[in-house]
């Protein structure tokens, strides 16, 4: 009787031990699925999260690059040259619904004051260019902090093509709204 009474006790005491077992398992594969997605979330995120940086922490972040520039943009804040401001721009962006449109107004950062003749002359063909450089923009191109980078980039070479007496040294954005 003795040994019928210990080998069930060995039965639960086993039992339970498989039951934990499994509870840990899960447990595990809980966390470990979890980790994954917060990671996963988190750098794709990345770009919103960079939205965040304040102004000081965007120049500071500039100012630890090596040769001051941004794909040939100048990102030297505290000499900002002279400005040229754009009429503001409405444009559809590229999209399956059509229903997305940005209105974007900007200002030119000119190497020279003499540049500003030349844009005077030829701002039809600056407007043409910004306004096929953006409508073929997606909302996702130019939604975060590097796709707005990357979109001052494209602009200021397609316009410096086309400048013989200086060239733009920078954009900013004065008015971003994407609808």
């Amino acid at each position: 009787m003795a040994e019928v009474a210990d080998a069930q006790k060995v039965e639960k005491k086993g039992g339970s031990n498989i039951l934990l077992i499994i509870t840990v398992v899960v447990l595990l594969l809980i966390l470990i699925a979890g980790s994954i997605a917060g990671y996963l979330f988190l750098n794709s995120d990345n770009d919103i999260l960079q939205d965040a940086n304040t102004p000081k922490e965007i120049a500071q972040t500039n100012q630890a690059t090596s040769n001051n520039t941004h794909k040939g943009r100048s990102t030297n804040y505290s000499e900002v040259g002279v400005m040229y401001p754009m009429d503001k721009f409405i444009v559809n962006l590229l999209s399956d619904s059509g229903g997305r449109y940005l209105k974007i107004s900007m200002n030119f950062e000119l190497s020279t004051e003499e540049l500003s003749a030349e844009l005077d002359q030829k701002q039809p063909l600056i407007r043409d260019i910004v306004i096929r450089t953006l409508s073929g923009k997606t909302y996702e191109e130019i939604s975060t902090i590097r796709g707005k980078e990357n979109l001052k980039d494209e602009l200021v070479d397609k316009i410096n093509q086309v400048l013989t007496n200086g060239q733009v040294n920078n954009i900013f954005f004065t008015d971003f709204v994407i609808q």
